[in-house]
């Protein structure tokens, strides 16, 4: 059962592919960075500024915390070659830009503070943009070219934290209130019905021998799975319109009860929301799992998700990211890697997400990917795909 179709190529090449695979990936995930770049100065100016808001960070402090990652990962870090057994908080030289690690380290510098630090102009971001690239692949060029996963361990992972930053990027925009012209291509769902997935013990999680993994993907442990059905596609506009016609938004019996205040303060009793055939997205976790109550229905859990993308051919994903019906834990056996806080911090406040979505660089887009955000977030690009109930 644990035989997959091959559609997230890209993503594989980067996590399990050789040096000039991962150097293809940089630069690929760079000229996207770039193209956001433009697109925001474009909208706001050179300088970029946007008025404070918690679900955004400055623009030109994302566009320098890259580079900063960049470099504090790889060309500033001097146990670079032993990959996850790397001490993160061995001894480093200096930044090539004065002042980076008190501007651009997100672990030191708190999210409010970030709006009134002396930034440097785009510009200046820009060329050291470039030039972080340019070491980082001085130093990758000097490996061999069946260098192992060690060697090549912080060269993917600032390259997928890159990744993630420009979806980032795309999500902002939205909040900020502009449009991204021919970066977001949303694909209309055109398949629809339920895929029956048989009994399986299923292998949840990233092997030893996968390449590339996160520290939450791993260790990879077998589950029991029972059969289920499960939708071929997420679920449209056109299946959520139902459920607001219905009254999904004005009657409690359907929401929990954070999700039924959630919903009254955030959303109304009578919402508008687009129709017709794209994924149903930008929907929190509680909207997500009111639908299914209303439906009979119900979230996959993550390895429910997992098993049918990577075993069913006609499961469609990539449309949008999809709220799991499980919470974002460690598995057992975890070991926390040296970028510590991707994961760590995190445990047990997130629900998890699988897939990927219109702003998702197909680097980043992988099956074992554990996205994971808090339950009330429905400014990223989350929907769902349903089970039938047991």
């Amino acid at each position: 059962m644990n035989a997959a179709p091959k559609v997230y190529s890209a993503a594989e090449r980067l996590r399990s592919g050789g040096r000039d695979d991962v150097r293809a990936a940089l630069q690929a995930v760079r000229e996207r960075t770039h193209a956001l770049s433009g697109a925001y100065a474009q909208a706001l100016g050179p300088s970029m500024d946007v008025r404070y808001d918690p679900g955004l960070n400055p623009p030109r402090w994302e566009l320098g915390h890259i580079a900063w990652f960049q470099e504090w990962w790889v060309a500033r870090n001097p146990q670079r070659a032993l990959g996850d057994r790397a001490d993160p908080d061995a001894s480093r030289p200096p930044p090539t830009l004065a002042m980076a690690d008190e501007w651009f380290d997100s672990s030191r510098i708190a999210h409010t503070t970030r709006w009134q630090l002396p930034l440097p102009d785009r510009a200046a971001v820009h060329d050291w943009l470039s030039s972080t690239l340019e070491t980082t692949l001085a130093l990758l060029g000097q490996l061999p070219a069946d260098a192992g996963a060690d060697d090549l361990y912080f060269f993917r992972l600032a390259c997928l934290h890159e990744a993630m930053h420009a979806e980032a990027a795309c999500y902002m925009a939205r909040t900020i209130g502009f449009e991204l012209p021919g970066m977001l291509e949303e694909r209309p769902i055109t398949v629809g019905g339920e895929l029956h997935v048989p009994a399986t013990r299923w292998q949840l999680g990233s092997p030893p021998d996968g390449g590339f993994a996160f520290d939450n993907e791993l260790p990879a442990h077998e589950v029991d799975l029972p059969a289920f059905g499960i939708d071929a596609a997420p679920v449209t506009w056109d299946r959520w319109q139902a459920f607001v016609a219905d009254g999904g938004y004005a009657n409690p019996r359907w929401w929990t009860g954070d999700g039924w205040s959630w919903a009254q303060r955030v959303r109304g009793t009578s919402p508008s929301f687009p129709s017709g055939r794209h994924a149903a997205t930008h929907l929190s976790w509680h909207e997500a799992q009111a639908w299914c109550d209303w439906a009979g229905r119900r979230l996959p859990t993550e390895a429910e998700w997992e098993c049918a993308a990577m075993t069913q051919p006609g499961f469609d994903w990539g449309h949008t990211w999809e709220w799991t019906a499980s919470a974002f834990e460690p598995f057992t056996g975890f070991r926390v890697h040296p970028y510590r806080d991707y994961s760590q911090p995190w445990f047990r406040t997130r629900q998890v997400l699988r897939g990927a979505c219109a702003a998702t660089s197909p680097e980043l887009a992988h099956p074992r990917y554990r996205n994971f955000f808090e339950p009330r977030r429905a400014d990223v690009f989350a929907g769902l795909r349903s089970c039938a109930s047991r």
